[in-house]
């Protein structure tokens, strides 16, 4: 199972996906609300963190939760605040009852990463690409439009026309057609 922790938080943050299973973990920890509550209210525990990249509003609970549960973070640089254990590209990670591949998707933030399941046909696209098209900001520090286009390119490569699922940083989730939502993003991000 997979849910928002964040849904109808009124503050900055990102969505924060808890994936209870097997390995029960939380894809980015948002920011500004009770992460660490609401994860013991709905999964009773967790295994870890991983994140998709270390902006302020999906790391900004990180520290709570890891206190909280006793965990470590993963993400791509451990460098980075936050990140305890590093993933390294295409190497696979546990998330709740499924084997997803992550894949380094530089472009919006230098340590970004999306994590894909064939398998269960599911995306985590943290802040590369959103519902309609839409595509992460890389008029921040370390944004990079060349770079983001061939990581959206990338995702598109690894994925197929049966995803089921996308889950992105911010809005909604896309549950119908979100291999269509993909092929609009790469397209977009080229026009600017």
């Amino acid at each position: 199972m997979i849910r928002n922790i964040a849904a109808g938080v009124q503050s900055f943050t990102s969505n924060a996906f808890l994936v209870v299973g097997e390995r029960t973990v939380l894809v980015d920890a948002g920011s500004n609300f009770d992460a660490a509550g609401r994860i013991e209210e709905l999964a009773g525990g967790l295994d870890a963190v991983v994140l998709t990249h270390t902006h302020p509003d999906h790391v900004g609970n990180v520290e709570a939760v890891k206190d909280a549960f006793g965990v470590e973070a993963f993400g791509f640089d451990a460098s980075q605040h936050g990140v305890d254990v590093e993933i390294e590209d295409d190497e696979t990670v546990a998330l709740g009852d499924d084997d997803y591949r992550a894949l380094h998707t530089p472009g919006h933030k230098n340590d970004h990463l999306c994590f894909y399941s064939e398998s269960a046909g599911v995306l985590f696209a943290g802040d590369l690409v959103f519902q309609n098209g839409s595509f992460g900001r890389t008029d921040l520090e370390e944004g990079d439009r060349e770079a983001l286009v061939r990581s959206i390119d990338r995702v598109l490569a690894a994925a197929d026309e049966e995803l089921r699922e996308m889950h992105t940083g911010h809005g909604p989730s896309v549950t119908t057609n979100p291999y269509h939502d993909l092929e609009l993003a790469s397209q977009a991000a080229r026009m600017y």
